[in-house]
């Protein structure tokens, strides 16, 4: 590999024009490609087989009109007063307006919604007192007939006993028939009524249960509009929702202000902000100040930006045909930028160092292209292995977003190793400062792969205190992940200026926090029920749910086609990313409400709050899997690059504390609320259910990357005889500059997305600015050099049978060194 890149740096050193062009017909022809073939991205995260997309897909089969997904729009009066009659009648007209939109199945008129709810609680009450007043009027009847037939036995008594019975049979006969006639009617009113009573408490049973269910608040200030889809949410096509969101928008109702809910108003997050373009501009300043150049500086930022743009448009033109998360191609551009720039960086500093020991400028290029640009390839492959497995998880999304990374990567592996070596070649010496390009051409060169005073080994003592330090701390970091809850963002998270924000924000104050994530509840019946059992059942199921401590409210929706299930709508007490709503849904999956014939029913569950919570566990189910998986993989790469037990050992477990202490820091921040204010995080919840694992494989193969750059540099010391302590601190010594300036920059890239208005972006560029800031400069600085240290020539041990099994795979270029010597002299020149 390494003599192959050692050609490719010469052949782009001499065709650098070529080189050049070629890449730049690459960006013209992805940008075609783009405009030609590129679809909308989707706001929304979906698993195709989970509890809730199953009961969503027996809704949308046996259910009539509840297959599509759902959003609101929160309409309230500025003054806080109740709603007008003309504000009321223009918010109607409004939603005529919104039911002609395309992809829109049905907009509720809260104000008649909330009538009907407040009409139908008040005939139950009606009918209660008037099945009350029955009940009395029958009781009164019934004594009025006793009375008569104690009447009529007395008279019967006196009659006999004055002898005048027979004179009287026939009137006392009648006055019998008569109270017969009464006793039969009142009996028949009275089974009328009894018929009814059942009826009537299961309305009243029912409206109870809804009473905390509202579409109008209670002071009449708000009102929540639900809009109905055609189509799940996750497939509402984003004309549909801007075309409601800008309805909304304007629709310039005097006195009243309309708020489209997370799930309408969603937005696609900008690749590139104010706070990633600082990041970038942090890099600049490093790089200047590393290379002292404007040029050299200019260099990697170039070949980066250009790598993001290819490989950006190349990913998106397939959304046309693939549905992309709104945050895929940007986690593509964090990863684009920061390995871009560092990458080329390795190659520039390894030419600038040879240039300086008076190599002639081709060939140099060749060289650092072979030797720098070896490891670039294989740290650059490792990245890409551990992003591709994500697709091993089986989420689908997940998997995607680690193609795209790994896209990216092989990018800006392509680009440091054939755009880098031919802009080298453009500029020349120029690359070096000035006063370096002096003494070089006054012969004075640089002899920079010397043992040297410097290089003297710490001591034993440091070393101990360094590691245990070192590894006590990050412990400590790492300790608020053992609270780490798994979520999805909601409304609470978005900007407080977004209009998702404020809807969530009404409907939280005005209707409760459970109002926001209503829960879809499924009753499968052991058997189907006729039309006339419907309203038992659904009173008998409803009340079993409704004596659930986290219900607010139980909404009956309707029966089955078949009349097999029932389906509810329930509103949780607590907000949809709470732990109490987490476990309603456990518990409603779980209950098994016993239906009229004294069966059981079986209950699923959908809504959003319910798809959130199923996603979130099952990235949370295949994250150790994964981990596994990247750690082991860890293992062998290490075992294969430095052919030690040891070295992979300590590098691995250097990763696991690094990861753990960035989960810690992660937690601690996004979900307990820790320095809240400082990173811009106004709602602290639940952490973003996919981020730990995409960390873990993006952190991953970074950590490989230090580990490589700065690990090879003992190794390489140590072969050439150097002993084992003196060889960790020459190899620090030497990658220590490069590391930190490669660290820097990627810290700087990352941190740029912490500034997004995006709270799916946010809290990623985070953790792998924080991942990388504690893996490069605590791990692979302090806890890995004391710990080669303290293990001296056993860190190098390898059992001689292994030994002959491992491939030679000679990641430093060394025997490319050895074929092409750099030889010292007067510094090349060339014409351009």
């Amino acid at each position: 590999m390494a003599e192959l890149l050692y050609r490719i740096g010469r052949f782009a050193a001499r065709r650098h024009w070529t080189v050049v062009g070629a890449w730049l017909a690459l960006l013209a022809l992805t940008a075609v490609t783009y405009v030609s073939f590129a679809g909308a991205l989707s706001s929304s995260i979906s698993l195709p087989d989970t509890p809730t997309t199953r009961v969503s897909q027996q809704l949308e089969r046996d259910f009539e009109g509840t297959g599509g997904g759902n959003g609101s729009i929160v309409v309230e009066t500025t003054d806080g007063e109740p709603f007008t009659d003309q504000q009321r009648s223009a918010v109607v007209d409004l939603l005529d307006e919104l039911r002609a939109v395309d992809g829109v199945s049905d907009v509720t008129d809260p104000f008649q919604t909330q009538d009907d709810v407040d009409a139908s609680a008040e005939q139950v009450a009606d009918g209660r007192r008037q099945l009350a007043d029955g009940e009395q009027k029958l009781r009164d009847a019934q004594a009025q007939i006793n009375l008569g037939r104690a009447a009529l036995r007395d008279q019967r008594q006196q009659a006999r006993e004055a002898g005048t019975l027979a004179a009287v049979r026939e009137q006392l006969a009648a006055a019998q028939r008569q109270l017969d006639e009464g006793q039969a009617e009142l009996d028949d009113q009275r089974e009328k009524v009894e018929a009814e009573a059942p009826r009537l408490e299961q309305g009243a049973i029912l409206s109870g249960l809804a009473s905390g269910f509202r579409t109008v608040s209670e002071d009449g200030s708000a009102a929540v509009v639900n809009v109905v889809f055609s189509a799940p949410i996750n497939e509402v096509t984003v004309e549909t929702k801007e075309e409601i969101e800008t309805l909304a928008t304007d629709a310039g109702i005097d006195g009243v202000e309309l708020h489209p809910s997370q799930e309408i108003a969603q937005t696609v997050p900008s690749i590139l902000g104010p706070g990633e373009i600082a990041g970038v501009v942090i890099a600049a300043i490093v790089l200047t100040v590393m290379l002292g150049t404007a040029l050299g500086a200019a260099l990697p930022l170039v070949t980066a930006l250009l790598g993001v743009g290819v490989a950006s448009l190349a990913s998106l033109s397939f959304s046309g045909l693939v549905e992309f998360v709104s945050v895929t191609p940007v986690l593509g551009v964090m990863l684009g930028l920061a390995v871009g720039i560092d990458y080329s960086l390795f190659i520039i500093n390894r030419h600038r160092r040879q240039l300086m020991r008076g190599a002639d400028v081709h060939e140099s290029i060749g060289i650092a292209n072979g030797t720098s640009g070896n490891a670039v390839v294989f740290a650059g492959v490792t990245v890409i292995v551990a992003l591709l497995a994500l697709n091993v998880t089986g989420v689908g999304f997940l998997g995607l977003m680690g193609t795209v990374g790994a896209v990216a990567v092989l990018v800006a592996i392509l680009m440091a190793v054939t755009l880098t070596p031919a802009v080298l070649s453009l500029v020349g010496t120029r690359i070096l400062r000035r006063g370096e390009r002096r003494r070089l051409g006054a012969g004075h060169v640089a002899h920079d792969d010397e043992i040297t005073d410097r290089d003297q080994p710490m001591s034993s003592t440091r070393a101990w205190t360094v590691l245990a330090v070192g590894v006590v701390a990050l412990l400590a970091i790492a300790a608020p992940a053992t609270q780490m809850r798994l979520g999805l963002p909601d409304g609470s998270t978005q900007p407080p200026d977004s209009s998702g924000f404020q809807a969530y924000e009404v409907q939280a104050e005005k209707f409760g926090e459970g109002s926001n994530g209503p829960l879809l509840v499924v009753a499968d019946l052991p058997a189907a029920i006729g039309e006339d059992e419907v309203i038992a059942e659904q009173a008998a199921i409803g009340e079993r749910l409704g004596n659930l401590w986290a219900v607010e409210a139980v909404v009956p929706i309707g029966a089955s086609k078949d009349r097999t299930a029932l389906a509810f709508q329930v509103v949780p007490r607590g907000a949809p990313s709470s732990e109490s709503t987490g476990a309603l849904v456990h518990d409603l999956r779980e209950l098994r409400p016993t239906t009229t014939d004294g069966g059981e029913a079986t209950l699923g569950v959908a809504g959003n709050a319910s798809a959130n919570i199923d996603i979130s566990e099952q990235l949370s189910d295949v994250l150790p899997t994964y981990l596994v998986l990247v750690v082991g993989l860890s293992l062998l790469i290490l075992v294969l690059v430095f052919r030690s037990i040891l070295v992979p050992l300590t590098a691995t477990l250097g990763f696991v504390l690094s990861l753990l202490a960035a989960f810690g820091g992660i937690t601690a921040i996004f979900q307990i609320g820790f320095l809240a204010d400082l990173f811009g995080v106004h709602a602290p919840g639940p952490v973003l259910s996919f981020l730990p694992i995409i960390a873990t494989g993006i952190l991953f193969g970074l950590a490989m990357d230090y580990q490589l750059f700065l690990v090879s540099g003992m190794r390489e010391a140590y072969a050439h005889g150097a002993d084992a302590r003196v060889a960790v601190r020459h190899g620090l010594n030497a990658g220590r500059a490069v590391v930190t300036a490669a660290a820097i920059i990627m810290i700087s890239v990352f941190a740029g997305f912490v500034f997004s208005h995006d709270a799916t972006i946010k809290p990623i560029g985070f953790g792998l600015a924080f991942g990388v800031l504690l893996d490069a400069f605590v791990v692979r600085m302090l806890l890995i050099p004391a710990a080669m240290h303290l293990l001296g020539d056993k860190a190098w041990w390898l059992p001689g049978w292994l030994d002959r099994l491992l491939p030679d795979v000679d990641v430093e270029g060394a025997k490319l060194e050895r074929s092409h010597p750099v030889q010292d002299g007067a510094a090349g020149t060339m014409s351009t």
